[in-house]
């Protein structure tokens, strides 16, 4: 979960002029010039999909780690090992955004002869929402698999444990159809760690026991984490081994893989990451493929719903739902997101972009 949908008193922005102006804020903060074009792309990118604690929300923290020295503003990756269809680097605090982007690309020239490549980061800063990346796969006809791990946040506690010890570890991965691609972006938690902090400080509390309290009682408080609670893996109190495992797979892939995670640690919102793209002509083929993918996604799209429930839809739907809306009419954006925006603007001789309409 990624937080609740845009409520119809949020105001409307321009998406042009909001990557804009956040380019401009990471910038005068000291940002690379193309490292800030291409966090503000992804930051606007996940409002534009609806995932709002994924988004500009994030500009704060981002900024504070740029401050501290844990957001590196230039540079390139490390490179440990390259044997071409698999690397792996280190990020060096780079932005996480900019990073994706570029193994991204390397793969994108790669895969035609490899079939597929993996690349594996340590040291990343935070990359956002991990649904807008293997978007920009199944464009290409591509399928993309994203790892993230955070090796210094233990917010979630394994099956069984009242003690946290795992991040939230999402995992999205995207490929194209017949029709739109299926696009799927889930934790190895019941909620995220960004959630339950801001849900926290509104004093509200989630429908269900998604947390444990210190001493491992089922809670919906978010409050109790920060009394020693934990955030529960996917399948919470009676099936949670499920995302446990999800879990320990993700941080093999990341934190494994690349070769840094929880023994050294990290500062601030740093991250460990795995991305992996397949192309599927080097399989059975794209085109068998997209009618092999485009006929489940139908059948499940047809698939009859409970009672009192809406049709049924696939992974990426309603995000790309949203996008075409928020294109068309403007990004929607709370105050709770705007103002501070507005405020750290100001601190930069910059003018947050007035509201549509």
């Amino acid at each position: 979960m990624k937080g609740p949908g845009h409520r119809m008193s949020d105001s409307r922005y321009d998406a042009a002029a909001m990557r804009g102006f956040a380019t401009d804020l990471f910038a005068a903060a000291g940002l690379a010039p193309d490292k800030a074009a291409t966090v503000a792309e992804v930051l606007v990118e996940a409002d534009l999909l609806g995932h709002v604690t994924h988004g500009l929300a994030l500009v704060p923290k981002y900024l504070d780690d740029v401050a501290k020295g844990f957001l590196a503003k230039d540079g390139e990756p490390e490179v440990l090992s390259d044997r071409g269809a698999s690397l792996a680097w280190n990020g060096r605090g780079l932005p996480g955004g900019w990073l994706v982007f570029k193994a991204l690309d390397l793969a994108f020239e790669r895969v035609a002869q490899y079939g597929t490549v993996s690349v594996a980061i340590a040291e990343s800063h935070h990359i956002g929402c991990l649904a807008v990346y293997p978007l920009r796969a199944a464009e290409r006809g591509l399928m993309a698999i994203v790892h993230s791990s955070a090796p210094n946040n233990a917010s979630v506690a394994p099956f069984g444990a009242k003690q946290g010890v795992l991040s939230p570890d999402p995992v999205s991965a995207g490929w194209p159809t017949s029709g739109d691609p299926v696009v799927l972006d889930i934790s190895a938690s019941i909620t995220t760690a960004n959630l339950s902090q801001r849900m926290a400080k509104e004093g509200a509390k989630f429908p269900h026991n998604w947390l444990m309290d210190a001493e491992g009682n089922p809670s919906n408080d978010p409050a109790v984490l920060t009394e020693g609670g934990t955030i529960l893996p996917t399948g919470g109190m009676d099936h949670g081994q499920k995302g446990y495992a999800q879990a320990l797979m993700t941080e093999a892939l990341t934190q494994g893989l690349s070769g840094h995670g929880r023994i050294e640690g990290t500062v601030g919102m740093r991250a460990a990451l795995f991305i992996q793209v397949l192309d599927p002509s080097a399989f059975a083929g794209l085109d068998a493929f997209r009618r092999q993918t485009g006929h489940t996604a139908a059948l499940c799209r047809a698939a009859a719903p409970r009672p009192g429930m809406p049709p049924v839809r696939v992974p990426g739907q309603k995000g790309l739902a949203l996008k075409r809306e928020a294109q068309a009419k403007g990004v929607p954006l709370a105050a709770r997101i705007t103002g501070p925006l507005q405020e750290l603007g100001a601190q930069y001789g910059l003018t947050l972009p007035q509201p549509l309409g």
